[in-house]
This record gives C-alpha cells, structure tokens and sequence, in this order.
C-alpha cells in the first residue's frame, strides 16, 4: 500500500472528526459546509478505491460526533441519518438512474421536493398525542435531551390535533429543522450589539445556540420555527408516500414547508430546483439546496440506507455561500459618505457561485475584534448580491508570521487627514471633493434603486470625474454624445445610446429620486416613507426636523440627517441644477384626498389585512405597503384565514396558491390602484 495514500487517508479522518465535534458539539465550525463535502466526498472515494483502509470509527460509517454531557442523552428508535449529495443535474440523474436499478424498472420513478433548510435537526417524539421528548441529531444514533427548550417554540404543537391528520398515533417521532428567519436574525444581533454582545455569526448558528442553552428562558425568547419533513419510529400511521405522510402531519398540526413540491419525476424535480435558486434571494430564511426522496415509502423500504445514509434520498446542493480562503491583503476603501473602510484581498474563491477577492471588514473596530491579519485563513460568506464579508478567523490554521492591520490617519485618495467623530465606529474623509466620494456619490445615483441610468458603470463614472467632466451627478445631464464619444471604450453608438438613458431618467420617482441624493441614513425604505408623506420636493426640503421624525418610520438621527442636507447650501445647489436640467421627481400615486384625515372613514382598505406578492409594475412593495397603511389597511408577510386581500404581481408564488386554496380575494395590480384609488 502507497504510504502516502495512507497518510492522506489519516489526514482526511483527522480533519474530518475534528470538523463534525466543532460543528455538532461546540457550534462552532472551522470550515465551510463546502470545504467539509469535498474532504469527504475524497475520503469516501479512496476507502472506495482501497478497501483495505476501511475502518469502523471512519467518518463516512457514521453521523456527526458524540453529544455533550451537559444535556441528558437519548438514543433515536430510528438512526436519524445523513443524506448524500449531489452538486449538479448529472449527479442527480445518477441518482435517478441508481434508483431505478435498484428498483429493477424502467418506470419513471416518482419523487418529492422540498427546500433544503439551513438549520438544525431535531427530532419530536410524541405518545398519545401528546410531546414526551425532544432531541438533537447528535451523532445520528444518539442525540441530546432539549424538550424544555423546544416547547418553547410555538410553532412546535405540544398536543396533536385530530380530524384533517386522521386518527393520533400512538407513537410518532417528527423529524424537522429548527430555524431562524432572517429578518428575526437581523434584529437579535442588532439587539446584542447594543448590549455589547457578540452577534452570531449566521442564522443556523443563531439556531443552534439558542437551541442548546441551559436556562429554556434564554431559549424563549430567540425568535426559532420549525418545519417538519419526515417521520422516524411510527406506530398508528397508515400511509403508502412520503407526500401523503406530509398531508397528515400537517392535519396533525406540524408545521410544513408550503414550497414542498407534489410528487413528480425527475424532470419535474429538475425544473423545481431552477425555480428554488430563483426564489432563494426573497426567501425569509437560508436554505442551502433541495432534498429529493422518492415518494412511495414501500419503495423507500426496499432501497433502505447505507452505513451513513439513505439510498432513496438525495441533498442537491447550491453553490455554497460560504467558503474559506487566505486574506492576501489589506486596505482601506472611501466610500460616498467619506467613511474609511478596510477591505480584505482574498486569494480567489468562488462563493455562491461567484469568484469572490474582496470582502469588507466593516470599520477598524470590526478588525480589532475579528483579530483579521493578513496571512489568515478565513470563512467568508455573501448572501444574495451582499457585498462578501469575513465571518471569522480560523485561527487553529496561523502559522505564526501574520501580519496586523493597522488603519491609516490620512485619507489614500486625497490626503486629507482622517476623523473619527468619538461616538462613531466610523472613520471618514471629511474633504467632500475627494475624488473618491464623488466618484461614489455618481455610482449611487445612476444605481437601480435610484435614478437606474443604464450604461452609466463603474468604469466609466471614473472616467468622467478623472478628466473634469462631472463633479457632482448634476453635470451627468449636460453631457453629450461627441464628449462621450471620445472616452476610453465608449464609440459614437455606446454615446448616444447613454445620452437617451440619461434622457428617460430624467423623469423619475420622488423616492428613488430622494434615495439617490445619497442623504446620509436614507435608504430606499426611508426614501419611500418620505416621499408618500412630503410628496414633493419643496416641502420636503422646507420641513423642520420635529415633522420629519414624526413620520412612521423614520426616527430622529434620521430627521437631522435630513435637515442638515438641505441646509447645506451646496447640497441646494446641485438640486437646483439637476432641476434646471429637467429632472423631474413624480410624486407617489395618491394615497387619500387629505394626509390629514383618519385614513378609514372611507377607505375600502381600512382594517383590511394585505399580503403583497410578486413584482408590481408601477409601485415597489414599500410604495404599495406605503398606500394601504395610509387607506387604513395592513400588510403581512403570509397568507392565512384572517387575510382579505392578496395583492399578485408577476411571478407570485406560492402565497397566490395559497390564497386561492384558502378563498382570500385575489387583485391584480389594477384592481389594488382602484381600490386604493376609491379610499
């Protein structure tokens, strides 16, 4: 045997077992969920290829590492397994193909689909219809004892319901993952920032921490769901597919991913897995891919598992969006508000599906705490088109010659000394010319979420402000075709067709307008709020900071931020000359005759309950939501019984379907302006 297969064999074990106890028994990773598949999938392949290396304490023969002994243990009736995975639509088509064979037919083979959550396992043990235990996965054949902190989840049924789940059963154990939304994430660790406690660094590990605290107190009140998929040791459960099993405990009040797609072959469960990646940005939770089991549990029987998972179910993964990779280098960044920031080089790595070399290390507080060198290795992460960011250190791969970071004390740009006002994280330029703000402040005013001037990139804003040709956004509209023309990759057609898009913005949203002046703290959702109240630009700019923070809303560091823009004169001076240049900011549509008045004395919307779906034509959620909380109604996020009107846009989803199956009163885009309109 080649001894330098044998110590890769070792290496791979050491990794691995080290991986799953930082992961399952200190929910504390080291390496990303990428990094740990390919290392096992290799592991898997020589113990393959040389069977005489095969050992019974192997990683790839069992689930996870031991539990800890701070929780009371119980063993699973039945081993709560791993899933294989698939990377691609080949190695799931191999999938497919095993089955079959397997299964000895050529039918098409039936399967179910359903989002794959980034969460934590858990099992539910139910007798008589009533919660007797709740445990952790653990190491897959013992997990550990979390009953007191699962009760707290309300999403949890602590007695089964009978009538839609048909009879109770006598013993049934739920398998689901508990979670954390996202939004629900974003506010706790806002909330432990400002006790001056570490944030976490993910959802899922949001989730497995609180899941794990002593006190069950701790426990209540973090924000966790649950949605269950499976079923473990059953006694009383009469059903012949998974998709049915689903019904029934749904009727048994569990909670079910309503995304759970029906039984369908493999194309069908191709054409999902494109579907879900579309619909992953705008999820209220992470998800890291979708799980596919073949549906009819006779079938399931006769495939049964391997040592570490079952034969008829299969994890397609999406491309992960964490990875680990070595900080390269350093430095700081000016962006349009003047704020310094460090930026992490990163040797190259691709991070959901995107080769990331660039991450933000926030301010030099975030350095300091994270302890980020150059020379590290780190796990970093981007969610949706987030800007990349590093998580953490792992500090057990220093080799010693790291190297500190230290912020610098004048600006790299223009040379202006550097602030850092003492009740700020943030260092800034303070020079508002500084060629690196301007060229900033440009960028974010031609973005999509402003005044979405197409052709107007990065490139060529630097170009622009290089050679003298635009100092503020207010000279982008006194450019011409034979200027543009004479730029650096820009010929006479790419010129004229940037001066017609610098035509047609010029007629724009009051609040995409506002959003793009780039007003400090003014984000889009600021920006709506203030242009459905002010409605015009005139009146906007002459109120005092009392009537600004007395929008809904908006609190009062951003009422100043607000007053002081419009008292700088030269803030003034741009506006009045983007205004002569035909800019036009259009009001919002009106929401009621007077702002004034109580919004429900006749407005068919008032006291109705909303959930808006899909992507409308005309309005941007916020604007929507804007104009039924002014009529009097409310928004939500999900459909159920209490709701009156779904509002569906192009590519609704599931809430449509819901809806209808519900009898909630569907409008289209034009139906909700008359409704709103009649108000």
């Amino acid at each position: 045997m080649d001894a330098e297969i044998e110590n890769r064999v070792a290496e791979l074990r050491e990794t691995l077992h080290r991986a799953n106890y930082r992961y399952y028994v200190l929910d504390d990773p080291e390496i990303s969920d990428a990094e740990y598949d390919r290392l096992m999938r290799e592991l898997m392949a020589l113990e393959e290829q040389y069977p005489a290396l095969r050992r019974p304490d192997s990683p790839t023969v069992r689930v996870g590492a031991p539990p800890l002994t701070a929780f009371d243990t119980v063993a699973h009736a039945v081993p709560m397994l791993s899933l294989d995975n698939a990377f691609g639509e080949g190695e799931l088509l191999d999938f497919d193909r095993r089955v079959r064979r397997l299964l000895e037919t050529d039918d098409p083979v039936r399967y179910t689909a359903e989002p794959k959550m980034d969460g934590v396992a858990v099992e539910l043990v139910y007798e008589d219809g009533r919660l007797r235990l709740a445990a952790t996965r653990g190491d897959g054949a013992t997990g550990e004892l979390i009953t007191e902190n699962v009760r707290t989840i309300r999403s949890v049924p602590l007695v089964l319901r009978s009538g839609d789940g048909g009879p109770i059963p006598s013993v049934l154990s739920v398998r689901g993952e508990v979670f954390m939304g996202l939004e629900n994430f974003r506010r706790l660790n806002a909330a432990r920032l400002e006790k001056g406690e570490a944030p976490f660094a993910n959802p899922r590990n949001a989730a497995a921490g609180s899941l794990r605290q002593l006190d069950s107190r701790v426990t209540a009140a973090r924000p966790l769901e649950i949605y269950c998929y499976g079923v473990g040791h059953v006694e009383g459960l009469d059903v012949d597919s998974h998709y049915e099993m689903l019904l029934r405990l749904a009727g048994l009040g569990f909670r079910i991913n309503p995304l759970v797609q029906p039984p369908g072959d493999v194309s069908e469960v191709i054409a999902f897995h494109a579907r879900l990646m579309e619909m992953r940005p705008t999820l209220p939770y992470d998800i890291d891919g979708m799980v596919v089991k073949v549906d009819n549990l006779k079938d399931q029987r006769r495939l049964g598992a391997k040592s570490r998972s079952p034969r008829w179910a299969i994890a397609w993964k999406f491309a992960a969006l964490q990875e680990t990779t070595v900080v390269e280098a350093i430095e700081v960044q000016v962006g349009r508000t003047g704020a310094v920031t460090p930026v992490a080089h990163l040797k190259p790595v691709q991070v959901g599906g995107v080769m990331v070399s660039r991450a933000t290390l926030h301010n030099a507080d975030e350095v300091r705490k994270k302890d980020v060198r150059i020379g590290d290795v780190v796990l970093v992460q981007r969610a949706g088109d987030v800007i990349p960011e590093v998580v953490k250190v792992i500090t057990s791969r220093r080799a010693g010659d790291e190297i500190a970071f230290v912020m610098p004390d004048r600006c790299p740009v223009c040379d202006t000394a550097l602030q850092r006002p003492p009740d700020e994280a943030v260092t800034r330029c303070v020079n508002a010319a500084c060629p690196a703000q301007v060229k900033a402040r440009i960028r974010h005013f031609a973005a999509k979420g402003a005044l979405d001037i197409d052709g107007l990139g990065a490139k060529l804003v630097d170009q622009l402000v290089d050679k003298g040709l635009a100092h503020d956004f207010a000279d982008l509209f006194r450019l011409d075709a034979d200027t543009l023309a004479g730029l650096e990759r820009m010929g006479p057609k790419s010129a004229e067709n940037l001066v017609a898009a610098l035509h047609r913005s010029r007629r724009v949203d009051l609040s995409r307008f506002l959003h793009g002046l780039g007003i400090r703290h003014v984000g889009e959702r600021a920006a709506d709020l203030l242009a459905v109240r002010f409605r015009s630009l005139d009146a906007l700019a002459d109120a005092d900071a009392d009537a600004l923070s007395a929008v809904e809303g908006i609190g009062p560091e951003i009422a100043w931020s607000v007053r002081r823009f419009f008292d700088n004169p030269e803030n003034r001076k741009v506006i009045h000359r983007l205004l002569e240049a035909g800019v036009t900011p259009i009001p919002p549509p009106e929401a009621a005759p007077d702002a004034d008045a109580d919004p429900g004395a006749s407005s068919p919307a008032a006291g109705k309950i909303f959930v808006l779906t899909g992507t409308l034509s005309t309005l941007k959620r916020e604007e929507a939501k804007a104009l039924i909380e002014a009529a009097g109604g409310k928004v939500t996020g999900s459909v159920s019984g209490k709701t009156d009107y779904v509002v569906a846009g192009e590519s609704p989803g599931s809430k449509l379907d819901k809806a209808r199956k519900l009898g909630v009163t569907v409008l289209d885009e034009e139906g909700f302006r008359d409704m709103i309109r009649a108000g």
